[in-house]
C-alpha cells in the first residue's frame, strides 16, 4: 500500500525534465480536473438528490448535500418542534422552535429557556426568519419508489432483455466479423462498406418499417420483439472485424492444416483472442440494450413486459411529476451499469487501442 501511493504521489508530482512544476503543469492539471468535474459532477448531483425530500428539490439557492428541517422535542408538546433563526428589528438573533401558526400570527418557543411563556409574532416582523437545516439522507425516496410500482418485475425484464440480446449480439456480430475479415471472396469490402454506411441512417428513419416487421412475426408485445431487431449492429461488426485483422492469418493457416473446422477455429481460436473487444462491445451493448426506452415503448404495450426505463415513465403524469422518486430510481437503474463498467473496464483501452492495428 506504500509503494502505491509513493507512485500516485509520484505520478502527480512529476516534473518535465527535472524542472519545478511550470504553467504547463498547472493548466493541464486544472483541464483534468474540469474534465473530472463535467463528467462526474452530473452523476454525483443526481445520487445527492435522490436523497432529498421531493419540497427540498425545488428549493433557491439549490444545496448540494440534501438537508432537512432542524427539530427539537420540547417537554408538554407532542410533536418535535422546528427551528427557525429569528432576525429582529433591533439586529438581534435568536433560534426559536415554531409552536403554531394561525393565519398571521406566529407561536414560538425558546428552547434554551422552555419555562418562558411563548411568544406571539407578527409573520410580517419575520422577514429575516430562516429555517434551521441539517444533513439528512432520505431513503423514503428509495422504500416509496420501489413499492409504487413492480419495481423486480421491469428489473427482471431489464435484465432478460440486456443478457440475451449482449449474448446475441456478440455471437451474431462476431461470426459476420469473422466472415469479413478472415475470408477472401469477391464483394467483401463492398458488403463491408455498405454495411458500415447503414451508420448513417438515422433510427427514426426505420422505427416504423421495423415495428411492422415485428408485428408480422407476432413479436409485438413480447421481448423478443425488443431483443432481435438489434442484435446486428455496424458498429459491432466494424470493431470487431478491425480487430480480427490483427490475428495473423497463419494461425489459422496452421489450424486448417491440423484438421480443424471453420466452427473449431471461430470457436476455438479467433474467441479467445478476440476477448478485449468483445469486453469493449459486452460493454457498449449492456448500455444500449439497458437505457434503451423508445423501441421497448413502442414494442410493449402490456405493463407486466416494461423495462425499467420504461416503467419509469409511469411517475411523470400530465400535472404532476414525482421527481424524488424519478431521481432515486434512476440511481438504482445505473448501478447494473456501474457493475459492469467497472469489471470489464481493464479491456476498454486494450480493445480500443488496438482496434485496427495490422
Amino acid at each position: 500500500m506504500a509503494d502505491e501511493k509513493r507512485g500516485v504521489v509520484a505520478f502527480l508530482t512529476r516534473k518535465h525534465g527535472g524542472r519545478r512544476i511550470d504553467l504547463a503543469d498547472v493548466l493541464t492539471y486544472l483541464y483534468l480536473l474540469a474534465g473530472v468535474v463535467v463528467m462526474f459532477g452530473p452523476v454525483v448531483w443526481l445520487v445527492m438528490s435522490s436523497f432529498k425530500a421531493q419540497s427540498n428539490l425545488f428549493d433557491f439557492p439549490p444545496s448540494f448535500l440534501p438537508q432537512k428541517q432542524d427539530t427539537v422535542v420540547m417537554e408538554g408538546y407532542e410533536q418535535p418542534l422546528p427551528l427557525y433563526d429569528i432576525t429582529f428589528a433591533d439586529g438581534t438573533t435568536r433560534r426559536l422552535a415554531q409552536v403554531r401558526r394561525v393565519g398571521l400570527q406566529v407561536t414560538m418557543v425558546d428552547p434554551a429557556q422552555p419555562e418562558a411563556e411563548p411568544l406571539e409574532l407578527n409573520i410580517r416582523e419575520l422577514a429575516g426568519r430562516r429555517e434551521v437545516k441539517r444533513v439528512f439522507f432520505d431513503l423514503s425516496n428509495y422504500s416509496g419508489g420501489v413499492q409504487s410500482f413492480p419495481f423486480f418485475t421491469y428489473l427482471r425484464n431489464s435484465v432478460v432483455i440486456t443478457v440475451v440480446a449482449t449474448l446475441v449480439t456478440l455471437l451474431i456480430n462476431s461470426m459476420a466479423a469473422y466472415g469479413l475479415s478472415k475470408f477472401h471472396y469477391r464483394g467483401r469490402d463492398t458488403i463491408f462498406l455498405i454495411m458500415i454506411s447503414t451508420l448513417m441512417v438515422p433510427i427514426s428513419v426505420i422505427l416504423i418499417p421495423a415495428f411492422l416487421v415485428i408485428t408480422k412475426v407476432g413479436w409485438n408485445n413480447s421481448l423478443w420483439g425488443v431483443i432481435i431487431p438489434g442484435a446486428a449492429t455496424p458498429t459491432g461488426v466494424f470493431l470487431l472485424r478491425q480487430y480480427m485483422l490483427t490475428i495473423p492469418d497463419e494461425l489459422l493457416e496452421s489450424a486448417r492444416i491440423d484438421g480443424a473446422t471453420e466452427w473449431r477455429i471461430y470457436w476455438q481460436i479467433i474467441l479467445p483472442l478476440t476477448s478485449p473487444a468483445l469486453a469493449v462491445l459486452t460493454i457498449f451493448s449492456v448500455m444500449w440494450r439497458w437505457n434503451d426506452f423508445l423501441w421497448p415503448l413502442i414494442v410493449l404495450n402490456r405493463s407486466e413486459l416494461f423495462t425499467l426505463q420504461v416503467g419509469l415513465n409511469a411517475f411523470q403524469g400530465a400535472l404532476n411529476v414525482q421527481w424524488h422518486y424519478i431521481l432515486a430510481m434512476t440511481v438504482l437503474t445505473l448501478l447494473p451499469i456501474t457493475v459492469v463498467f467497472a469489471l470489464l473496464q481493464r479491456y476498454i483501452t486494450t480493445g480500443i487501442a488496438t482496434t485496427g492495428m495490422k
